[in-house]
């Protein structure tokens, strides 16, 4: 098959290659995927940069957890009728050595959700990282009908993801940007309040929230702690799966008094049914409309590097590579 891995750490334009590498074999309870679309998310590239002092989980990798295509072998145990369905796949280089960066994967049957006619290939690719991290953070704690949700950072990835899904389960949704002046960008999603954390937010808030709110979802815990504990409320929940440092510093005294909850999320560690929850939900709010996703960038395979550099750049939009074109539905 051709493929794209790396058998060592560093620039993506220094250590990513393509070419041929052997066809997969799906094994005991396992499927294989013939890819058209492979997601590249921050976690892809941290990999392969060796972020925090990792190291090369494998002697060779082919990147990227996400992605989507067809059924086209499945193993012992498997199940026989997915062969030729259409499906998402989420977390495959997750503790794997070979992801969706190529023209075919192998994981386990449990990493491939059925896609409907309304779900496109392209977007389904963008699903699992984000998505999943994104719905642990909204429903990590139970329901949100009838919560106050603030979302953080909402233009990007996840968070613009877990502002939707909020709104989707029924929260009332306040996100920030971090300027005013992108209080009337593009590509924000749709909420009930935006606030710009550049225009005394905490007043802001407390405005659209007299209580408090009672869920956070956070982007940058080291940056907003200080924001976050003036507004939550009293047995709120923080959840947050990004900070600069490798140490965070927190107001522990309003923490400590609004008996707060602080939730992190790795998504590679994440509950193997929390994940399953999560696909089946995310696929169903895309296909009925209220989860929206645009593609911002699609690259042939053989331009990879370029693709990890522009996500490392934190361009505007997501980035997919085409790896085949899509069947017809």
């Amino acid at each position: 098959m051709r493929a794209a891995w790396y058998d060592e750490q560093g620039p993506a334009a220094d250590v990513l290659r393509v070419g041929e590498r052997p066809d997969p074999v799906p094994g005991p309870g396992e499927v294989r995927v013939r890819l058209t679309f492979s997601g590249v998310n921050p976690g892809d590239t941290k990999k392969r940069e060796g972020w925090l002092g990792s190291a090369m989980p494998h002697p060779e990798v082919v990147p990227h957890s996400d992605g989507a295509g067809i059924v086209d072998q499945v193993g012992a145990g498997a199940d026989p009728d997915l062969v030729g369905v259409r499906v998402a796949v989420h977390g495959a280089q997750s503790y794997r050595p070979s992801g969706t960066a190529g023209e075919y994967t192998v994981v386990p049957e449990a990493l491939v959700t059925p896609l409907p006619d309304a779900v496109a290939d392209d977007v389904a690719a963008l699903l699992g990282i984000p998505g999943i991290t994104a719905h642990r953070a909204v429903f990590g704690d139970g329901p949100v009908a009838g919560r106050i949700v603030l979302v953080h950072g909402v233009r990007g990835a996840v968070s613009g993801i877990a502002a939707q899904l909020a709104r989707w389960g029924g929260a009332t949704v306040i996100g920030t940007v971090r300027r005013s002046s992108d209080l009337g960008a593009a590509r924000l999603p749709r909420l009930d309040h935006v606030v710009a954390l550049d225009d005394d937010p905490a007043a802001a808030i407390r405005r659209i929230a007299p209580d408090g709110v009672d869920r956070v979802v956070e982007v940058a815990l080291d940056a907003n702690a200080d924001l976050d504990a003036a507004v939550i409320a009293n047995d709120g929940v923080i959840a947050t799966y990004f900070a600069h440092g490798e140490r965070v510093t927190l107001p522990f005294p309003p923490l400590l008094f609004a008996n707060v909850t602080v939730r992190f999320l790795g998504s590679d560690d994440f509950p193997q049914q929390a994940k399953r929850s999560a696909m089946d939900d995310l696929v169903a709010a895309v296909a009925e409309g209220s989860l929206r996703l645009e593609v911002g960038e699609v690259l042939p395979l053989e331009r990879i590097a370029q693709a990890h550099e522009d996500v490392d750049a934190g361009r505007v939009g997501r980035v997919v590579l085409q790896v085949a074109r899509p069947a017809d539905r």
